[in-house]
């Protein structure tokens, strides 16, 4: 029975100790549902979750990419908060020290719109720029093309280029 309890208590040091070594953060993004990309590896969309058992000070590159918006490229590094159950464990077994930082809980990141119009205009509005009308007709044609504004909307945005 002893030996039973023993066991059963070591688990339980050994389960405590490895969990430490994980860490985690949410990744979220204004307005969210941008492709996340970890170390150039495309793993989701915001929000995620991220999880992972590097050593403190290991740092993980994001990129964020939403049509219509900037692309956000950034990173986070396991060295941005305390972490006491590592920290305890270490005290009894030296390897967990390398894991007693830990993320912070949430990484929030704004995206900004490619253009000052609201991102439901911008795939309708023809180029204002200094565009020749025929290289903004093409442009138009393009997103007509592309099924990114209706046949009905083309044609709409063409008379006002032509002035009809």
């Amino acid at each position: 029975m002893r030996n039973h309890l023993r066991f059963m208590a070591g688990a339980l040091v050994v389960t405590t100790l490895l969990s430490s070594c994980a860490s985690s953060t949410m990744l979220q993004s204004t307005p969210p549902g941008a492709r996340v990309y970890l170390n150039g590896e495309p793993v989701g969309v915001t929000p995620y979750q991220h999880r992972d058992t590097k050593i403190i000070g290991a740092t993980t590159d994001v990129r964020l990419e939403k049509e219509g918006y900037e692309t956000v490229n950034t990173s986070f590094s396991r060295d941005e908060e305390a972490d006491a159950g590592a920290i305890i464990g270490g005290i009894f077994l030296f390897f967990p020290f390398l894991w007693t930082m830990k993320y912070k809980p949430v990484h929030s990141y704004e995206m900004r719109p490619l253009s000052s119009l609201p991102v439901a205009e911008q795939s309708t509005a023809p180029a204002t720029y200094n565009a020749s009308l025929p290289e903004q007709l093409r442009q138009l044609k393009k997103l007509a093309d592309d099924k990114i504004i209706t046949q009905a909307e083309y044609e709409q945005q063409k008379k006002k280029l032509l002035g009809e």
